[in-house]
C-alpha cells in the first residue's frame, strides 16, 4: 500500500489548485503554496517544470501513489496500442481504489484506499484489500457486509459534490459494475489534467 507521507491539502496548495474538488481544501482559502515562501513572487516555469508538475497533479490525484507504482503504469500504457495518454488514464480508472471512490464507496481516495486494504471490499464475489488491482470491464465490485453500516460509507454516498460516472453502473447503494475503461474526457477530473505533458517527461 502506498503510505501518503504528507496532508493531502498540502499537496493541493503545493500545486496551487484543489485537484479532488473538496470544499474543505485550504486552497479555497489560501491559494498558495505552503510554508514561509508560500507567498512568494512566482518565476517563470520551464517545459520540464510544466511536465513535472502535470505528472505531480496527476498522481497526487490518485492518491499520491508512488513514484515507481507510477512510472511502472506509464511503461505498460506505453507497450499498449493507441495513445499512451490515454491508455495511462485508462490504467488508473481501473485501479480498485479509484473505481471505490468513483462508486461513491469513500469520501476521498485516500478513504477508498483504505477501506479496501482493510478488506472490506469483494470483487466479483471474493475478498481484495490490493489498492492497485485492475479492475476489468464486467467486474462487479461490492461492500462487504461491515462496510454497509460504516459511518464514512454512508457519509460519501450522501456527498453532493460528485456523480457517479457512467463508465460505473451502480446497482443499489453497495454494488456497482465497472462498464467499461473511460476516456480521458469520460473522467470526472474538478481540474484540468494533462497526461500529454505525463508522456513528454517520461519520454524525454
Amino acid at each position: 500500500m502506498s503510505k501518503r507521507k504528507a496532508s493531502k491539502h498540502k499537496i493541493d496548495r503545493r500545486l496551487g489548485e484543489n485537484i479532488w474538488g473538496r470544499p474543505k481544501s485550504s486552497v479555497n482559502r489560501r491559494a498558495y503554496g505552503p510554508g514561509q515562501h508560500g507567498q512568494r513572487r512566482k518565476s517563470k516555469v520551464s517545459d520540464y517544470g510544466l511536465q513535472l508538475r502535470a505528472k505531480q497533479k496527476l498522481k497526487g490525484y490518485y492518491g499520491d501513489v508512488t513514484e515507481k507504482q507510477f512510472k511502472r503504469t506509464y511503461q505498460e500504457a506505453s507497450s499498449m496500442k493507441g495513445d499512451t495518454s490515454q491508455n495511462l488514464i485508462g490504467l488508473l480508472e481501473q485501479r480498485l481504489d479509484m473505481v471505490c471512490y468513483r462508486a461513491k464507496f469513500a469520501p476521498t481516495i485516500f478513504a477508498a484506499r483504505q477501506i479496501v486494504s482493510h478488506g472490506h471490499i469483494l470483487v466479483n464475489g471474493v475478498r481484495c484489500n490490493i489498492a492497485s488491482r485492475r479492475v476489468r470491464p464486467g467486474d462487479v465490485v461490492s461492500l462487504g457486509t461491515k462496510a454497509k453500516e460504516m459511518a464514512l460509507i454512508i457519509e460519501a454516498q450522501g456527498l453532493a459534490e460528485r456523480e457517479i460516472p457512467d463508465y460505473v453502473a451502480p446497482d443499489g447503494n453497495d454494488k456497482i459494475t465497472y462498464v467499461r475503461v473511460p476516456t480521458l474526457d469520460e473522467v470526472p477530473y474538478p481540474v484540468k489534467m494533462e497526461p500529454n505533458l505525463v508522456v513528454e517527461f517520461y519520454s524525454r
